[in-house]
């Protein structure tokens, strides 16, 4: 099992101070910065785009994880490589030619993830395995932050690693939405590698130091 990483979600942050946002999570050792795109469609909220990604891609030397949360993903992915995300991922559900869109993050020197929904199942993955770096658990469903995580991620997390390692693939996984210090432990005992937390970071007196904490939390269990 690979490092846990931190990954800190903008989403969550001032988008009217999104470099202090940066400083806060290069302060307290993050070693992704989450990056939430919604089209309006796909989900119902509206974000950002390839020009704020250019932007946040000038403002830190940390690895962007950009979460593409649009229908048809495929027709943008040009543009968030040329932007600078270093790590994308598209929904499984949001496109027909997801082999596709893999092939062309890997191509461009990034790295590829598939994103299943709460109520998607691993298998959905089954005829990608081998194109993908990463996979990501959705424990909320998609659109807004500070929400509960869903019981059900946990074993969600277990049984898609358990089936990749059937596969005999090895990939990361990372768990997105309701992530905290008091359940940072049982998810990463579960299997996931990068834990992407927004309300629990931005949201806390000290973010910087909520980061270490949520480490720890995670950390404590991986020990």
């Amino acid at each position: 099992m690979s490092a846990l990483r931190i990954a800190p979600s903008l989403l969550a942050a001032d988008f009217a101070r999104l470099a202090d946002a940066l400083l806060i999570a290069e302060e307290g050792g993050a070693d992704l910065i989450h990056v939430d795109v919604m089209d309006g469609h796909f989900v119902p909220n509206l974000t950002i785009g390839p020009p704020v990604v250019r932007s946040l891609r000038a403002a830190t030397r940390r690895a962007l994880d950009v979460h593409l949360m649009i229908d048809t993903p495929e027709r943008s992915l040009a543009e968030y490589l040329d932007a600078g995300a270093d790590w994308i991922s598209v929904h499984v559900e949001a496109t027909s030619h997801l082999q596709r869109c893999l092939s062309e993050i890997r191509k461009a020197g990034a790295r590829a993830g598939a994103v299943l929904n709460p109520a998607t199942p691993p298998g959905a993955l089954a005829a990608c395995w081998n194109d993908l770096d990463y996979a990501v658990v959705m424990s909320v469903n998609p659109g807004w932050g500070g929400q509960p995580l869903l019981p059900g991620s946990i074993e969600k997390i277990r049984r898609l690693r358990a089936e990749a390692s059937e596969a005999g693939v090895r990939l990361m996984v990372e768990v997105d939405g309701g992530v905290d210090a008091n359940n940072a432990g049982a998810l990463a005992a579960a299997g996931a590698e990068i834990l992407v937390a927004g309300t629990a970071i931005y949201g806390a007196g000290d973010p910087a130091g909520a980061i270490g904490q949520l480490r720890a939390a995670a950390e404590g269990v991986r020990a």
